[in-house]
């Protein structure tokens, strides 16, 4: 947009916009307000709408113009232009009254929130507005929402304050907590029966609290702490008071990371938290799952809060058990919604216990993890209703995994043994007639444990294998699928114990027979033939008669792909004049069903389409990689005639389907597999597949010819033989890629092809350095790899990183090979050449761009040039920083010159890369 639109056309857009039944005029107004918005003419327009009140359209439209301007084009403004914004926003606000929209005082709050943040020179602008609008009661709601976004939007990512600029808005509301108590109390006296109102004060306090701009001695003796809890112990609250008020003192709680900081807080908490169990019960009693959620997050959060203590001084002080009671109480409501909140706590209190490794003290707390065991298998129980195999899709699907992975990680609290003794107690209990969803739960628990069991146990696991194995055909389906998981998940114990093994492949033969039961059966045998393989190669003929009648049975796809793994696994165990005729025999019905498909003329193919050879190629991909037989130098590869013959199918596949990527992937991934397989072996493959690859990437740039790519250079990189050709490879793939890569947004829009580009890079860097480093294409590559340094993709970045951390640590580490000198010679030229670029890439990456946990990766790539040359990389990392902006678009101190020479200091003389990780960590928060 070159110039300012006037008024009325503004107008008319919004008009169109919202009135006009034309969809194409709607769009049309749509897409041209946006522009308008980018502008640097939206700071105009809105001010101007704002003034003018016409419409609610039009002043919303205003309002979240202004909030977005002030969020995310601050930098657009002269700094003299400030107070004239700031007087301005506060004339809007001025006019706001009890029937203004929300929608536009949400909008108003968060543009002024916004403005005190980035306004470094408006000191004491908490105050100034409190004074401003707190005697007016019309403008006590708009008030109480500014206040309750200013804290939120403190650590917002848009707006960048940085670490300097935070701290200094946190001190300043610190300074402003007791002006701000006091007007909300004033508030809380005059609400009187207005609940809503209570909800803002309690939501304004959660807000300060979480930033830590509310100090224990300035609400400790105010009614504003026991509100919250007064609310939630009455029974006649409303829903929305009520759940604001828990959230309050969640967030109260979740604020205090060090109890040690806050004791008189803590111990206030703590005594209030323990009168609302009352209030629980009630909750339950009036089936309202609403409170009770809300009860279950205060119990939650407190004993996050006080894990530290409980775990320290367990049942002592604020280590009070009391808080684990509270937990278990809401593990036992009827509803496993509620339950699960819990979940995390449990999750924190076995790492610290595991960390500890002190016996006694978890027999202080084996009943509490005994009781939650029984209350997860109760709320894993199905509803007896239920006719078929278990659900892991929808919620309660999705819980009982989470169930699974909760007892995977306590269970050593209490052992697995005794656990899985006690609950397959729960199943002989001959007092009573077991219903079956209770011993289905009961089954389901101890498959999570099975795993834990050790192989010397002889007396449960033998009697809990007889029952299942003798199950009868009457037993509930869902009872019998969860036994076949069960059986899977004691594989290891059954290798140990081969007697058992003829009883449980008859079990799960007999399970896949059964429509509901086949891919629970298929999964359970392939996790028994891959752990039991080298008791199984007598029955790999009978495992191959299953495999070719697979397709009778009633097998999910990736069932029957586990079926072809633990087949696979068996066959590389075989005698070597075996193995051919079996991989043969694995291998043949999936290339005739290739070949079927390559001969036929067909359009398109549909994804799960009767054409799709995906399905094929996967469980060729399958076979291929779980067939790994021992060969010794010298030896003929028992697969390399069968792997050739595939070879020419796939090779067909590749040029047939070459315009689908997903198609595409799929035979590269074969193909990877099938090299794996032969290793050195493939060498007569590497030529024509080679040019294969090449000639398809000039056309498609399907990112997984680099990814194979990078494969071969892994086999034969150490071949010098081989080598010319993979440097050719390399060269002829660098072409296309760089054109893509170079587009507008290239990195960003192809992240596949940056993180298979990096990692054939990554493969010449391992294998065959030299070469690498003297071919024309090293610099090119390099100059990518640092364009690349910003882009905020996990894989494309780490394997960027991973790339330039391998290439400094080649020039630097003296292995076995004699020529250290030459590849440090070449490093060093290329770091002279580039080294200040990547610097500032690293940098400007750290600090702008990549979030916080990708920054370790960096950080080795930082340590590795410092050990390869350190004076140099304190001059670069000197130059970088000097360059940096000294403020933020506001006027903020982004680093003080302290700071800058505190960070170049802790980087350069690091020892361990941990440290510059650390390091980079705490600069970037300075800018974010």
């Amino acid at each position: 947009m070159e110039q300012a639109p006037t008024l009325d056309t503004v107008c008319q857009a919004l008009q169109a916009l919202y009135n006009n039944p034309d969809m194409a005029g709607k769009e049309k107004a749509s897409v041209w307000l946006g522009e308008l918005q980018k502008s640097v003419f939206a700071w105009q327009i809105a001010d101007q709408l704002l003034r003018l009140n016409q419409s609610l359209e039009s002043c919303y439209f205003a309002a979240q113009t202004m909030r977005t301007k002030i969020q995310y084009a601050f930098h657009e403004l002269p700094v003299n232009s400030h107070p004239s914004l700031r007087d301005s926003l506060i004339e809007h606000a001025s006019k706001i009254t009890p029937e203004t929209p929300p929608v536009i005082v949400t909008q108003l709050s968060l543009a002024l929130a916004d403005l005190i943040l980035q306004i470094p020179s408006w000191k004491g602008g908490v105050v100034e507005i409190i004074q401003k609008f707190g005697s007016n009661a019309q403008q006590t709601s708009f008030l109480l929402e500014v206040l309750t976004v200013l804290p939120e939007e403190i650590n917002s990512r848009s707006l960048r304050l940085g670490a300097n600029r935070r701290q200094e808005v946190i001190a300043e509301l610190t300074s402003a907590c007791p002006v701000v108590l006091q007007l909300l109390t004033a508030c809380s006296e005059s609400a009187g029966e207005d609940k809503r109102l209570q909800a803002r004060i309690f939501r304004v306090v959660g807000s300060w609290f979480s930033v830590g701009g509310i100090s224990q001695d300035a609400i400790i003796n105010t009614p504003l702490l026991q509100a919250p809890f007064e609310a939630l112990r009455h029974r006649e609250t409303p829903s929305h008071l009520h759940e604001a008020a828990a959230d309050c003192l969640c967030t109260a709680l979740y604020s205090m990371e060090d109890i040690q900081k806050h004791p008189t807080l803590a111990q206030a908490l703590f005594e209030g938290v323990l009168t609302l169990t009352e209030g629980y019960h009630l909750s339950v009693a009036d089936e309202d799952s609403d409170k009770s959620i809300n009860y279950c997050r205060v119990f939650t959060e407190i004993a996050e809060a006080f894990l530290n203590v409980i775990v320290t001084t367990p049942n002592q002080g604020l280590g009070d058990f009391r808080i684990l009671e509270l937990l278990l109480t809401c593990v036992g409501h009827h509803l496993y919604e509620v339950a699960e909140i819990t979940f995390n706590f449990w999750y924190r209190l076995s790492e610290d216990m595991y960390q500890k490794n002190d016996m006694a003290l978890n027999e202080l707390f084996r009943p509490y993890i005994q009781r939650l065991l029984i209350s997860l298998a109760k709320h894993c129980q199905l509803d007896p209703d239920h006719d078929t195999i278990p659900d892991d899709t929808g919620d309660f699907g999705e819980f009982r995994l989470r169930v699974s992975e909760l007892i995977k990680d306590v269970v050593f609290i209490v052992g697995s043994t005794p656990c899985f003794s006690q609950m397959f107690s729960n199943l002989q209990n001959p007092t009573q007639n077991i219903p079956w969803d209770a011993s289905e739960a009961s089954l389901f628990v101890m498959t999570a444990v099975a795993k834990n069991i050790l192989p010397e146990e002889k007396e449960i696991v033998p009697q809990v294998l007889e029952a299942v194995l003798n199950l009868p055909e009457t037993a509930h389906i869902a009872v019998r699928y969860t036994s076949l998981q069960l059986v899977g998940e004691l594989c290891e114990w059954i290798e140990r114990n081969p007697q058992y093994l003829d009883p449980v492949l008859q079990f799960l033969l007999a399970g896949l027979q059964q429509p509901l039961l086949a891919s629970a059966a298929a999964n359970a045998l392939q996790s028994i033939s891959i752990q039991c393989r080298d008791h199984l190669t007598k029955h790999f003929q009978g495992l191959v008669q299953i495999i070719q009648a697979m397709d009778t049975f009633n097998l999910s796809s990736d069932a029957a792909i586990g079926l072809l793994k633990g087949t696979a696994s068996i066959l590389a165990r075989l005698p070597h004049p075996k193995i051919a005729e079996g991989l043969r025999t694995l291998s043949s019905f999936q290339i005739a069903q290739l070949n079927k498909l390559i001969a036929e003329e067909t359009g398109p193919v549909k994804q799960g389409s009767d054409n799709d050879p995906t399905v094929w190629l996967d469980r060729l991909a399958a076979i291929f990689r779980y067939t790994n037989p021992t060969v010794n130098n010298g030896q003929v590869h028992p697969c390399q005639a069968v792997i050739q013959e595939v070879w020419l199918v796939l090779s067909q596949a590749c040029n047939k389907y070459q315009a689908d990527v997903r198609i595409t992937e799929r035979c590269c991934r074969c193909i990877r597999f099938a090299i794996r397989c032969l290793g050195k072996n493939s060498a007569t493959l590497l030529t024509p597949l080679v040019t294969q690859m090449v000639q398809l990437y000039q056309v498609h740039q399907h990112s997984c010819f680099l990814y194979l790519g990078s494969i071969l250079t892994d086999e034969y990189g150490t071949e010098p033989g081989c080598i010319p050709g993979l440097l050719d490879m390399l060269q002829a793939f660098c072409g296309p890629t760089f054109k893509i890569l170079e587009e507008h947004n290239g990195l960003r829009n192809h992240p596949d092809t940056v993180d298979d580009l990096f990692r054939l890079c990554l493969r010449f860097i391992q294998r065959c350095p030299i070469p690498f480093l003297q071919s024309p294409m090293c610099k090119p590559l390099i100059c990518c790899a640092i364009a690349a340094c910003s882009l905020d993709h996990k894989d494309a970045n780490a394997s960027v990183m991973k790339f330039l951390a391998d290439f400094f640590k080649c020039g630097r580490e003296k292995d076995d090979r004699e020529d250290f000198e030459v590849r440090q010679t070449l490093v060093k030229q290329l770091l002279n050449d580039h080294g200040q670029a990547l610097i500032h890439a690293i940098i400007n990456a750290c600090i702008y761009c990549l979030p916080t946990y990708m920054i370790p990766d960096v950080a080795e790539v930082v340590h590795e040039i410092m050990l390869i040359d350190r004076p140099m990389f304190c001059v670069l990392l000197e130059t970088t920083l000097k360059a940096l902006p000294a403020e933020n678009s506001g006027g903020a101190v982004t680093a003080t010159h302290k700071q800058l020479t505190d960070f170049h200091k802790a980087v350069t003389s690091a020892e361990a890369m941990k440290h510059v990780s650390h390091s980079l960590r705490d600069f970037s928060r300075l800018y974010r």
